[in-house]
């Protein structure tokens, strides 16, 4: 099971991360993932300049926004 990590701390709150969750439920769920991958919320992974932080699993800090979440989505989860 991969587990994505979203910060929901002050500077990735204001940058819209529960914007980045509900997009990445909505893609889970229509790409019939939801016994591999899990979307859970994180305070601060430390990249406060770069909001909206997501991690997967124990890989590198990346920046998300609501704009790029579906090719995040497609490159690091479908691809990856």
């Amino acid at each position: 099971m991969k587990v994505i990590n979203v910060c929901i701390g002050s500077a990735c709150h204001l940058k819209g991360a529960y914007n980045v969750i509900n997009k990445l439920q909505e893609l889970i769920e229509n790409n019939n993932l939801k016994d591999s991958v899990e979307v859970k919320a994180a305070f601060c992974l430390g990249h406060c300049t770069k909001a909206v932080s997501v991690k997967i699993d124990d890989g590198e800090v990346m920046s998300v926004s609501e704009d790029t979440v579906e090719e995040f989505f497609n490159k690091h989860i479908i691809g990856g």
